[in-house]
């Protein structure tokens, strides 16, 4: 893995590599964090994606589905790295992890009352359902569990038109 961070140095002189528990860019700091005990493939493809994020520029997403965006032009700049340095990503390990923000997306877009799909309000944390109109919080963090929470959310709101 040190031998690849040193290449992508070379190109990219601005990236600044940092050893931690797990693969992540941090927009706050400008670092791409990567387990160095992750001596296997995967840990090469997810160093590539996490300094996708960093060329990207990646930083805050306002919706959802921006996050899902955000995910597959990560994996797109993995693939160009990975081809300059002369490997590929496997696709099904890329279609795997995408899938797990897709289930993250999906469950929480489900409503808790009817179970009907339904899309994220404009406030990044809010879900309102088009059959019965109820409207449930999620949380803002991207690592937690889908939950979803009715509580002390007035049910009366006014319904937005379509």
């Amino acid at each position: 893995m040190q031998a690849i961070i040193t290449k992508i140095n070379q190109r990219y002189p601005e990236l600044t590599y940092k050893s931690g528990d797990q693969f992540f860019w941090s927009p706050e700091t400008r670092e791409i964090y990567y387990n160095q005990a992750s001596t296997n493939q995967n840990g090469n493809w997810s160093l590539l994606h996490e300094t996708g994020h960093a060329l990207l520029q990646h930083t805050n997403y306002q919706a959802d589905v921006e996050l899902l965006r955000l995910e597959v032009a990560a994996w797109e700049k993995a693939r160009e790295l990975a081809s300059w340095l002369g490997f590929a990503i496997d696709e099904d390990h890329i279609q795997d992890c995408l899938d797990t923000y897709r289930d993250w997306l999906y469950k929480r877009s489900i409503c808790p009352n009817c179970h009907t799909k339904c899309l994220q309000q404009d406030d990044k944390i809010h879900y309102r359902c088009f059959n019965c109109h109820t409207i449930w919080r999620v949380s803002t963090s991207r690592f937690c569990r889908a939950y979803r929470s009715t509580k002390d959310i007035p049910q009366t709101a006014k319904v937005f038109d379509a």
